[in-house]
């Protein structure tokens, strides 16, 4: 079961980070450095934003470093990988997803010198200010939802183990043989 579902993180780790690079490559070819479309009014751009920093852009212009971050998670988690839950479907989704996702940025780090976002969530407040939640990626979402999934799976009951029968001591009396016999 381990061997299959190694081929199936293989797999799902392969189609998200194809997934990541396509879509970085469309903003590439379509999106200006900075350029911004709106998509949905007051709701959601894409966005062609360059980010050498890691997650909301915490260590901006460390991204030798946080490309070693990333080779030694996927090393770990490489290595450590039967230590979840990964027979199961949730286990080896979450784990795909992970590869996959940091497998992408890495690229990106790697091949660009920094990692595209291009999904872009905002509002507008009273005063006309927008507002937003940090632009992210294909790749970004795919490691929160494998750590998510992996929080879900650690919080699941354990199966119950079967436990042999306690010993009942005899007290000196199993052994005895009953009047009559």
């Amino acid at each position: 079961m381990k061997q299959d579902s190694n081929k199936r993180i293989g797999l799902l780790a392969l189609i998200v980070f194809v997934i990541d690079q396509a879509a970085k490559t469309a903003v590439l070819r379509y999106l200006g450095h900075l350029e911004e479309r709106e998509i949905v009014p007051g709701f959601f751009k894409l966005v062609h934003w360059r980010n050498t920093g890691a997650a909301w852009s915490m260590f901006h212009n460390n991204n030798e470093l946080l490309a070693i971050v990333a080779l030694v998670a996927l090393l770990v988690l490489f290595l450590s990988r039967h230590r979840f839950e990964i027979d199961t479907r949730l286990g080896w989704i979450a784990m795909g997803l992970l590869f996959g996702g940091i497998a992408g940025n890495l690229a990106d780090r790697l091949m660009r010198g920094h990692v595209i976002d291009f999904l872009y969530f905002f509002t507008h407040r009273a005063s006309g200010r927008e507002i937003g939640f940090p632009a992210f990626n294909v790749a970004d979402s795919a490691i929160c939802v494998g750590v998510g999934l992996l929080f879900v799976l650690s919080f699941r009951k354990e199966p119950a183990r079967e436990q042999a029968p306690a010993a009942v001591p005899d007290h000196g009396v199993a052994n005895k043989a009953s009047p009559g016999e």
